[in-house]
């Protein structure tokens, strides 16, 4: 019998290439087509090389259940090479010797090479300020007096690691004692002061200022300087002291922070049952040297390098807020309110220090994740860092408390693969009672007899062949060679008890609409030319199987048997009760019909290419569809060009073209949000109990009501791609890439997820691409690593203070290759009865993208004005709460934002402004924009409502550090001259906007055009002879390498709809329905001093 936990005989690891899915995403670089020149662009396209999807080869199947793969299986680039080898691929947990980093004299492991990486432009905010603002006043605009702006290195200065938060509660257990000298991270929780600082000396007050107000729980080194390079602003700083001091002993002291002011010595407010109400900051710690060769030592974002001498007098605890002159016309500089500062920086993160948690990095930073109790927050991330202990405490905070669950995410290239263990027949160990699984917090007594679940308290008897004696420490002996037991992220490897049925294989079925529409618009040529590519890159094996149709008004399948010489087509007529003709036949192995279902692409375009049939049977075909699939479940491509005009599901154009009739009350307005009737939606929660899973490619040119053809990829775990209006110019390229990520990226099969949390905590409701049958499972045809799952939270009992409170996500899935398995992912993070701990420990990317979120659900079913009235107030409420509980006497005049949700006013500005809650959008556009949102992951959020955007006029002139991306430029048309040339990208789509007085010369190196009067609104990228033309092409490859996504290129120019468009997305302007982003801060300001007593 084999051990539990140990590899199981007779389990060959297959081969694999870990470099294949960076291989992949370097492909996605075809920036000029690659399509012949002709009248049909996209058949006949080249074809990239053959790689399989997960960089490996499947195992050879022998009728049995093929061996598990190697646990880099969801690796995109090369991991850590460890001196022993390769590791194996059912892991009895690595030793706790297993070196972090390359061997001395190594070839060190790349900075960018595979991995999509999380857009490190827009990394969250850390730093608080207290921004002067008189209520009522118009903001006039201008520098004020100057100060240098930061007090020393924050490599160099600050205290040794701070000693873990208590000595109460589980000390043994779970965790490996880390020692200072392996520490390679930021703070722990939570932070504390060293010796007794002294008092500052009094600095004269300046107008204009941006003071802190608070502290931040993050690393000093993820600290943004908003101000940019130039040291200009006003500033001041103080160092409060933990947040457990009482308020005798909060003497503030010098801290190297951007945006920090002091605060005042006051007793709390007699209004707080919270008692110390003054938010604090932790001393900085010594950087320790970057355990991965070849990375540089970050430094904080936005800094030049740190002077060893550089230092910033301190202003006055009593002159702090107070001193400033507030007059009716405050003084407010532009360039120094709170932006988002890019950094190329690449962040190391340890999950847990010291047997604590370790806040996480922001999710738009570029970081790399050591395991070491806690999951990676790739995988779930929590809206806030220390969980409330009661609910009074957290609706005091107006904050949200939720998760965001993305269980295949992808790893970062150097970081260690995710290890697969084997318990054998007898399945991992859990608890009896909640069925939590086995993990680093689960507390072992009785000399190893017995364990207590960290999720419900309930003591188990250890099974027989599971026991280990405990050490001195209280720990399992075995702990740090036991991956469940030393690591917040595992997959197990499914017993037969987690099987209703034999895993499911990996079926493909492609229904292609050929109407009249499609074919003129060269969108089924453009379909057909993409599947013909893709098909090389599917899994291979005998358990890979491919079906084709057809359909306008009619459905057409192929019978694809090696048997005929050629495939023969299958017409269903009746749209009304469809039916599949040869069930059998119409879904074939891929090894028996490869050349078949090559000439069948090569020929449908041309086969219809004569139709005039305009009418589109959507519904029945996707039915028919199911029926052919029902057997076996899988993948169902569908492409679509016009609106369902006919059959089962049909549909009618309730606006022309998609417009909402002005007119129209608001509630007429929000039923064009909305599904136009059931029938598609009864249809999706069946295809979705036969595990089918649905994606949508929507070529169109004219309105096709996605509101309601896309409740099918929503409940199916599907998703949606648009591309309007499609041009067969420059889109052919776009649908082959997105087509070929979707078929190639990590995913699974008939997946079952399921959160559990500690007592005190429980699970309010899910939100995402999925069915939902029972209240506690999620149910999911199909996921993949691009899918996340917002889960809100509520109480159900107090906490206790100084104890921790887990969360657990379980995700059972069947991988590509027929092998089931059980991705458990821990989270455990501690509790408080601080408020100011709560706002510390805000996490600003997670909470702005559960509030957009919120948000988006509610727009088909509630007026907009009310709709947009929620993320503001919520903005208010938070800031109040803040202003009212944590921060210190200040003057009336000043509008004092936590550290860290200092960005949280310019996101939901941004928010207000998306094309999804503006009332005279294209209904089609607002639909897609709902739908993209739902299944959004938390470092694509913030790009969604402030997109990136730098100049490319001047690319010559820039020296570019590390990154190939220059600098960014803030959203506000003050920034953009006539002269100059702007690309701007939101993870989706990428604008480039020309000036009406550019260079000739610039353009044509650029674009290859002479004048702004030939751009043409068909657009697609080249790569000339000239280094600006090859920055650029590299600039963009490198954006859509982040995004994972081949984002849609588009020219835009000044006077033209186009660049209304590019305008449209100047989120700190003023505009005709939106204040600009200063009457914005003035707006909060306002409402927040009415809510003060």
């Amino acid at each position: 019998m084999a051990t539990p936990g140990g590899p199981r005989p007779g389990n060959i690891p297959p081969i694999y290439t870990p470099n294949s899915l960076a291989n992949k995403m370097q492909e996605l670089q075809i920036n000029q087509p690659n399509l012949p020149q002709s009248n049909n662009p996209t058949v006949g396209a080249s074809r990239p090389p053959i790689t399989t999807p997960f960089g490996q080869q499947p195992p050879t199947f022998a009728g049995t259940r093929p061996g598990p793969p190697l646990p880099s299986a969801f690796m995109r680039g090369p991991v850590l090479p460890s001196p022993s080898g390769p590791p194996s691929t059912l892991s009895r947990n690595v030793a706790s010797d297993r070196p972090i980093a390359p061997p001395p004299g190594s070839q060190p492991s790349p900075r960018f090479t595979s991995r999509p990486l999380p857009p490190g432009s827009l990394p969250s905010s850390m730093g608080g300020a207290t921004l002067s603002l008189a209520s009522g006043s118009s903001p006039q605009l201008g520098p004020g007096p100057h100060q240098q702006l930061f007090a020393s290195s924050p490599l160099m200065s600050g205290p040794a690691a701070p000693p873990p938060l208590s000595t109460s509660g589980p000390l043994s257990n779970g965790l490996p004692r880390i020692t200072p000298a392996q520490l390679q991270d930021g703070p722990r929780f939570p932070p504390v002061m060293g010796s007794t600082p002294r008092p500052p000396p009094i600095a004269a007050p300046q107008p204009a200022r941006m003071l802190s107000s608070g502290s931040s729980s993050q690393h000093p080194l993820l600290r943004p300087n908003f101000g940019g390079p130039s040291a200009s602003a006003s500033l001041a700083t103080a160092q409060p002291g933990p947040p457990s001091a009482s308020p005798q002993n909060m003497t503030p002291s010098p801290a190297p922070s951007p945006f920090s002011a002091p605060i005042q010595s006051v007793p709390p407010s007699s209004g707080s049952p919270y008692g110390m109400q003054t938010c604090m900051s932790q001393q900085q710690q010594v950087a320790p040297p970057p355990p991965f060769p070849g990375l540089q030592p970050p430094r904080m974002y936005g800094m030049p390098p740190p002077l060893p001498n550089q230092s910033m007098a301190p202003t006055s605890p009593a002159l702090g807020h107070t001193g400033a002159v507030v007059t009716a016309q405050s003084m407010v500089d532009l360039n120094h309110i709170p932006r988002p500062i890019p950094s190329s920086i690449v962040i190391l993160h340890m999950t847990r220090q010291g047997n604590q948690a370790n806040p996480p990095p922001p999710a738009t930073s570029d970081y790399i994740v050591k395991d070491t109790g806690n999951c990676s927050p790739r995988f779930m991330r929590c809206t806030i860092n220390q969980i409330p202990c009661t609910v009074d405490l957290l609706s005091t905070s107006a904050m949200q408390l939720a998760l965001l669950v993305q269980p295949l995410a992808l790893p970062h290239p150097s970081e260690e693969p995710i290890q697969v263990v084997d318990f054998g027949e007898s399945g991992p160990v859990r608890c009896s009672r909640c069925k939590g699984y086995i993990n680093p917090f689960m507390k072992f007594i009785d000399q190893g007899r017995r364990f207590i679940c960290n999720l419900c308290g309930f003591t188990d008897e250890t099974p027989h062949d599971y026991h280990c004696n405990l050490g001195p420490d209280g720990r399992r002996r075995d702990a740090d060679e036991r991956a469940e037991l030393c690591r917040g992220t595992v997959e197990f490897v499914a017993s037969k008890e987690y099987m209703v049925r034999d895993p499911m294989p990996a079926v493909y079925f492609f229904l292609i609409d050929v109407s009249m529409n499609a074919i003129q618009t060269g969108a089924t040529a453009a379909a057909c030319s993409a599947i013909n590519q893709v098909i090389a890159d599917l899994p291979d094996g005998p358990r890979t199987a491919v079906g084709i149709a057809t359909f306008d008004s009619n459905i057409h399948f192929y019978n694809l048997k090696r048997a005929l010489q050629q495939p023969l087509m299958l017409i269903v007529p009746d749209i009304q009760d469809v039916y599949t003709p040869l069930e059998s036949d119409v879904i074939v192995q891929l090894s028996e019909c490869h050349q078949h279902v090559e000439i069948l692409l090569e020929s449908i375009p041309t086969m219809f290419q004569n139709n005039r049939i305009a009418d589109s049977a959507f519904g029945a075909a996707i039915k028919a569809a199911f029926l052919a699939m029902k057997s076996t479940g899988g993948k169902l491509l569908v492409f679509q060009s016009v609106l369902p005009s006919i059959g089962t599901g049909s549909l009618s154009a309730r606006e022309a073209d998609g417009w909402r009739n002005i007119s129209a009350g608001e509630k007429e307005a929000n039923k064009l949000l909305q599904p136009a009737d059931k029938t598609l939606k009864t249809m999706a929660v069946e295809f979705a109990e036969y595990q089918i899973c649905v994606d949508l490619f929507i070529t169109t040119q004219t309105y096709v009501d996605i509101a309601s053809i896309s409740v099918i990829p929503i409940t199916t775990g599907g998703q949606v791609y648009y591309y309007y209006p499609f041009t067969a110019l420059s889109d052919p390229a776009k649908l082959y890439n997105d087509l070929r990520w979707n078929v190639t990226r990590p995913q699974g099969f008939e997946a079952v997820m399921r959160v559990r949390c500690s007592q005190g905590i429980q699970v309010q409701d899910y939100s995402g691409n999925f069915c939902k049958r029972i209240p506690t499972d999620v149910d999911l045809p199909a996921i993949d690593c691009d899918k996340t799952i917002m889960v809100t939270l509520k109480h159900d009992d107090k906490l206790q203070d100084g104890s921790e409170c887990a969360f657990q996500c379980a995700l059972l899935y069947t991988n590509v290759y027929g092998q089931r398995r059980i991705r458990v992912s821990t989270l455990s993070l501690p509790c408080t009865t601080l408020l100011s701990n709560l706002f510390r420990f805000a996490d600003l990317d997670t909470q702005f993208a559960c509030i957009l979120k919120q948000v988006t659900s509610e727009v088909p079913s509630t007026p907009l004005p009310q709709v947009t009235e929620k993320p503001k107030n919520l903005c208010i409420n938070i800031l109040h709460s803040y202003r009212k509980f944590c921060a210190s006497a200040s003057a009336s005049g000043q509008l004092i934002l936590p550290e860290a949700l200092k960005l949280l006013p310019l996101y939901t500005l941004g928010l207000l402004k998306s094309c999804g809650l503006q009332a005279n959008g294209r209904i089609d556009d607002r639909s897609f924009w709902i739908n993209y949102v739902s299944h959004l992951s938390t470092h694509s959020a913030i790009p969604l409502v402030y997109p990136r955007m730098i100049a490319i006029h001047n690319l010559d002139e820039k020296e570019m550090d590390d990154s190939l991306i220059p600098e960014t430029v803030p959203l506000s048309s003050e920034h953009i001259t006539d002269e100059g040339i702007y690309l701007l990208e939101n993870g989706e789509d990428c604008l480039i906007y020309v000036g009406n007085s550019v260079n000739p010369d610039i353009l044509r190196k650029l674009l290859g055009i002479s004048s702004v009067e030939e751009i043409s609104r068909q657009f697609v990228l080249q790569q000339y002879d000239n280094p600006l033309s090859k920055k650029l092409n590299n600039i963009v490859n490198e954006m859509r390498r982040q995004r994972s996504s081949y984002l849609r290129l588009k020219l835009c120019r000044k006077g033209d709809p186009s660049g209304t468009t590019f305008f449209s997305y100047m989120v700190e302007d003023k505009t005709p329905g939106g204040l600009s982003y200063v009457e914005f801060l003035i707006h909060i300001h306002q409402h927040i001093q009415r809510k003060m007593p």
